[in-house]
């Protein structure tokens, strides 16, 4: 049996997604379990500080979900499918679903970014303005993404009907 370059090259591939997977997934979850630990002990000490911790304690577990979603995303395209897709219908609704969940946690973190400044710094409320103006022109692109996938979707469907 002959090992090719190619199939050598697919396999290390694999290890390296999936070794960056798995330890994305680990320090992903240890985000939210410091975010929670941070959030408890802020409590036990001061009460007052509490809010603060409570908007820090949800930016870590929505960064850390859009984190383990990365992650679980590159393990389900990478290691364990590990083939070209085999419709473009296949690869827009893969890609989709991936910008959905960056969007998603984008949109909150601009949120509670906007709720952190606007008590005390308002003057720096350009930054969670900028993250949300962000989103919002993601969405948008995805928005055309979708259009110009669907359109070709469809022109091919009508080609290969014809050829038939």
């Amino acid at each position: 049996m002959s090992i090719t370059y190619e199939g050598t090259l697919k396999k290390v591939s694999r290890a390296a997604f999936g070794t960056a997977s798995v330890m994305l997934m680990i320090l992903s979850l240890g985000l939210i379990f410091y975010g929670v630990f941070n959030l408890l002990f802020t409590l036990l000490t001061s009460w007052h500080e509490g809010r603060d911790a409570l908007l820090l304690a949800i930016s870590y577990v929505v960064i850390a979900i859009a984190v383990f979603d990365v992650a679980k995303y590159f393990m389900e395209e990478e290691v364990i499918q590990s083939r070209v897709k085999v419709s473009p219908l296949e690869a827009r609704l893969s890609l989709t679903k991936f910008i959905t969940t960056i969007i998603i946690a984008v949109f909150i973190e601009g949120l509670v970014a906007v709720f952190e400044v606007s008590r005390e710094h308002i003057q720096q409320i350009f930054y969670p303005i900028g993250l949300l103006v962000t989103a919002t022109i993601v969405v948008l692109s995805l928005a055309v993404y979708q259009r110009i996938s669907v359109d070709t979707e469809n022109q091919e469907s009508r080609a290969v009907i014809r050829s038939k």
